[in-house]
């Protein structure tokens, strides 16, 4: 399980509670990057959950299944191009807060601010067929 831009830390810390494996959160800001670590340590998980200081549009997600984005509307059109060209069919990516633009997501949870919408890749690569 990825996190794409992961803040604090609290998805990889709740991905990983429900026993996805590994869970990585990906964050530029260091500042949260060292927040998320010493949550995951208070949590008695540190030496399980992984946060990165990298920036997730150089990480191949070729190898991911799982994979969750909490990010700004504007950055998600170019998000879909970099999933449909890397995501292995079987994958699922769910988005917090804002849907991707021109996917059709398979569920939908939530309401308001805390509304989340789910996709799956199928076929190929997410760009052959993705979920309606």
């Amino acid at each position: 399980m990825v996190d794409l831009g992961s803040g604090d830390g609290r998805i990889v810390l709740a991905a990983h509670r429900c026993g996805l494996r590994p869970a990585v959160g990906y964050e530029l800001n260091p500042w949260l990057v060292g927040l998320a670590r010493l949550l995951a340590w208070r949590a008695g998980c540190a030496r399980s959950i992984c946060y990165r200081r990298e920036d997730f549009w150089k990480v191949s997600l070729r190898d991911c299944y799982n994979v969750s984005v909490f990010l700004a509307p504007s950055v998600l059109p170019m998000l879909e191009k970099k999933l449909q060209a890397e995501l292995p069919a079987g994958a699922r990516v769910v988005s917090g807060r804002f849907p991707l633009p021109t996917w059709q997501p398979v569920t939908v949870v939530g309401e308001g601010l805390d509304r989340v919408w789910a996709y799956d890749i199928h076929g190929g690569l997410a760009g052959e067929a993705v979920s309606s």
